[in-house]
């Protein structure tokens, strides 16, 4: 099958590959790229497991073709830590709270919460549980994912983090 010419932008760096026309966005990042955060769960995206954020917008990268994503901005879960380690307030707030089991959804639950709190800085309960509503958990029951994504919005506001866990 004859190859199409992809140019974007991934987690800051320029990348340029020959991918083929029927190529998902999901498969060209693990396979390709070797970004193996975003998790291949359903194909029809409805467990958000593959969520990654997209030119400001949070997508599931199972449903769109690679080539659709050609000169996008794309970030994925392994930039959200800096570069010496450090965990982005997400991912702190998703170990702090308890916010994972098996971890599965965890990453396109991350993704799709970072998009939520660039959207809204202050979300509550209500906003976060309707932000998250097209990522799937099957194990956590989601309190612990919520009082997580609010944990990060109180570190990323400079807000007290015991109020937020609470």
């Amino acid at each position: 099958m004859k190859k199409i010419p992809l140019s974007l932008t991934v987690n800051g760096n320029p990348v340029e590959a020959l991918v083929e026309p029927r190529t998902l966005l999901v498969h060209f990042l693990r396979e390709q790229l070797d970004l193996t955060g975003a998790h291949i769960g359903c194909d029809t995206t409805h467990c958000g497991a593959c969520t990654v954020d997209l030119d400001g917008r949070s997508v599931k990268s199972c449903t769109l073709f690679a080539v659709q994503a050609e000169g996008a901005t794309i970030r994925t879960i392994e930039d959200l830590a800096a570069a010496d380690g450090t965990l982005h307030p997400l991912q702190e707030g998703f170990r702090e709270m308890h916010g994972l089991q098996c971890g599965f959804c965890t990453p396109g639950m991350i993704m799709r919460a970072y998009r939520l709190l660039q959207e809204i800085p202050r979300p509550s309960e209500d906003d976060i549980r309707a932000g998250i509503a097209g990522n799937l958990c099957r194990c956590t029951g989601y309190q612990n994912i919520v009082r997580a994504i609010a944990f990060a919005a109180a570190r990323l506001n400079g807000e007290n983090l015991q109020e937020a866990a609470e």
